[in-house]
C-alpha cells in the first residue's frame, strides 16, 4: 500500500497526545473571562513557589480570517488568552497544536503577583495551497490544559494553476466515496499496515483534484491527483491500542466535498498487543560544573511496549528543555539535559526534574544538585622570608652550636607541589620540602642546623608554573657567657 509522507505520520496513531502536567512546578492559574474555555483538573506539583490550588483556563483560539478565499500564499493569525491565578511567582509553558499532528516549539513566560494574570499568545501561519484544518493551544505546566479546536479554511483562487483550463462551473461536480478494509481488526498490534482505507474520487470531466484524509479529526494524508473520470486514493496505518475510530476523504477547492464517514474497530489481542504500554523514568543523575557554574543531568526512560514518549526537563520549576523518543518495543533509553547556566539563588543549589508522558501513563522524578563552588584561583606569585635565631644555651668554648631558622612561604592563590629549598652558605646543610596550598595564604618551615663561624641561611620557593622567590638571613656566631646575640633582620634576595 502506498502512502505519502503525511500518511507515514499516521504510524504514530494511538501514541499519547497528552503533555506533561507536572512539567513545571509552582504554577497557579484561574479561568479566563471568556465564553469558551478549557479548565484543568487537579494536578500535583513539586517544589511549588506559589500557594493555594492553582488553576488555568484557555480561551478558544481565534483566527483573523476563519474562511479565507483569495490569492495565495495567505497568512492567518491566531490568538488566545491564558488565565493564571497565583500567589507569588511562577513560569507558564505552552505550545500550539496543529491539525496535521505537528506541534510548535514550547514557549515560556514568568508571571508574578496575586490574583488572575492573563497571558496573550499569538501565532501566524502562512499557507501556499488549499487547507482545511484547526489550531489549538496547550498549556504544559503546571497542569496539562488544552483549549477547544479552532477550525479554519484557506481556498486559493490564484490564476495559472494547473487545472487543465477547466471552467469554474466544472469544479462543482466532484464526488467521493470511501471504505475500510478490514473495518474490524482483532489480533496482535505489531508493526505493519493493519487497517487500509480506500477512496474513489469521481469528476464529470478531467481535472486536477486536491484531496486529504481525515482520521479521527486529524489530517493524516493528502495530495493532488489528475482525475479523468474516477481515481482511487488511499492510506493505511498500524493501530497501537484497542479503540474505535473513523475516517473521511475530503476534496478541496471549488466544488469541495467529502465522502461518507467510514467507521472501524480495533482490538489488540495476543502477543504484541500494546494497549497496556507503561512508561517510567529513573531518578535523574545531576552534576554541577564548578568551573562554569552550570548543572547537567541524565535519566533513563523505560517502556514495556511500543509508543512515543515525550519528556520535559525543568530546573527549579522552570522548563529548560523538552523532546521525545520512540520505542519500537520494550526497552530503555537514556536522555540527557545539557548543562544549564546557574545564577543568583540557583547557584546555591536546587532541583532538576524530568516529567514524561507515554501512550497510557505519565511519570516524573527529581533530584537535587550541588551548589556551584568555583575553585580558588591558581597562584601566580610566591614570596619567601627567612629568619634565624642563635641558640646560645648551647655555647661551649666561646662558640654557639645551634641555629634555629624559620622560612615563611606566601602564595596569592591555590598551588600544588610548591618546592621549598633550604641550605646554609657553609656547613653543608641542605633540605627540600614540598608544600600544597588550597587557597591563598602562608605556611612556615622550621629547621635547626649547626652554627660554624659567620654564616647565612637561605630559603627558596618555586611554583609549578615557574615563578619563584628567595630570601637570606645572616647571623653572627658570638657566644659570650652573659650576652644574647641580637641578629640582624633578614635581607631579601630575589
Amino acid at each position: 500500500m502506498k502512502s505519502s509522507g503525511l500518511a507515514r505520520r499516521v504510524a504514530a496513531f494511538g501514541a499519547t497526545s497528552a503533555v506533561l502536567a507536572a512539567m513545571v512546578t509552582g504554577l497557579a492559574a484561574a479561568p479566563a473571562q471568556a465564553a469558551t474555555t478549557a479548565t484543568a483538573g487537579t494536578a500535583s506539583t513539586a517544589g511549588a513557589k506559589s500557594t493555594g490550588k492553582p488553576s488555568i483556563a484557555i480561551t478558544t483560539p481565534k483566527a483573523s480570517v476563519r474562511n479565507y478565499e483569495g490569492s495565495c500564499p495567505a497568512t492567518v493569525n491566531f490568538s488566545a488568552t491564558i488565565g493564571v491565578k497565583l500567589k507569588g511567582k511562577t513560569t507558564v509553558a505552552w505550545r500550539w497544536l496543529h491539525g496535521d499532528g505537528s506541534k510548535s516549539k514550547v514557549q515560556t513566560k514568568k508571571v508574578s503577583g496575586n490574583g488572575v494574570k492573563k497571558i496573550n499568545v499569538r501565532q501566524s501561519l502562512t499557507f501556499k495551497g488549499n487547507v482545511k484544518g484547526w489550531e489549538a493551544l496547550e498549556v504544559l505546566g503546571p497542569k496539562n490544559v488544552k483549549s477547544k479546536k479552532s477550525y479554519f479554511s484557506v481556498t486559493c483562487e490564484d490564476k495559472g494553476n494547473d487545472d487543465g483550463g477547466l471552467r469554474e462551473a466544472d469544479y462543482d461536480k466532484v464526488s467521493a466515496r470511501a471504505w475500510a478494509h478490514p473495518d474490524e481488526y482483532v489480533g496482535p498490534c505489531t508493526p505493519g499496515d493493519k487497517i487500509d482505507f480506500t477512496g474513489v474520487i469521481r469528476v464529470n470531466s478531467p481535472r486536477w483534484v486536491h484531496y486529504r484524509w481525515i482520521l479521527n479529526g486529524d489530517v493524516v494524508d493528502g495530495g493532488k491527483v489528475k482525475v479523468w473520470n474516477s481515481r482511487k486514493v488511499g492510506f493505511g496505518f498500524s493501530p497501537r491500542s484497542s479503540h474505535r475510530g473513523w475516517a473521511v476523504l475530503e476534496t478541496l477547492g471549488r466544488g469541495a466535498t467529502e465522502s461518507n464517514r467510514v467507521g472501524y474497530k480495533v482490538w489488540c489481542k495476543g502477543d504484541g498487543g500494546h494497549h497496556e504500554t507503561k512508561v517510567s523514568v529513573s531518578t535523574p543523575t545531576t552534576g554541577t560544573n564548578h568551573n562554569t557554574c552550570a548543572v547537567g543531568a541524565n535519566a533513563t526512560i523505560s517502556s514495556n511496549g511500543r509508543g512515543r514518549v515525550e519528556y520535559v526537563w525543568s530546573v527549579n520549576g522552570k522548563v529548560v528543555d523538552s523532546g521525545s523518543t520512540y520505542f519500537g518495543g520494550a526497552g530503555s533509553k537514556s536522555v540527557e539535559l545539557n548543562e544549564q547556566s546557574l545564577s543568583g539563588d540557583a547557584a546555591k543549589g536546587g532541583t532538576v526534574s524530568i516529567a514524561i508522558s507515554g501512550p497510557n501513563n505519565r511519570d516524573s522524578a527529581s533530584q537535587s544538585y550541588a551548589a556551584c563552588n568555583k575553585p580558588e584561583p591558581g597562584a601566580t606569585s610566591v614570596k619567601v622570608s627567612v629568619s634565624a635565631v642563635h641558640d646560645q644555651s648551647t655555647c661551649k668554648d666561646g662558640k654557639g652550636s645551634t641555629i634555629n631558622a624559620t622560612a615563611t612561604i606566601t602564595v596569592n592563590g591555590a598551588a600544588k607541589n610548591v618546592v621549598v629549598q633550604l641550605w646554609s652558605e657553609v656547613g653543608g646543610f641542605s633540605k627540600n620540602v614540598t608544600l600544597d596550598f588550597d587557597k591563598a595564604g602562608s605556611q612556615t618551615v622550621s629547621y635547626s642546623l649547626p652554627a660554624a663561624g659567620t654564616n647565612g641561611i637561605h630559603a627558596k620557593a618555586t611554583l609549578a608554573g615557574g615563578a619563584s622567590d628567595s630570601s637570606l638571613a645572616t647571623y653572627g656566631d658570638h657566644c659570650p657567657a652573659a650576652e644574647k646575640e641580637a641578629l640582624r633582620a633578614p635581607d631579601r634576595v630575589n
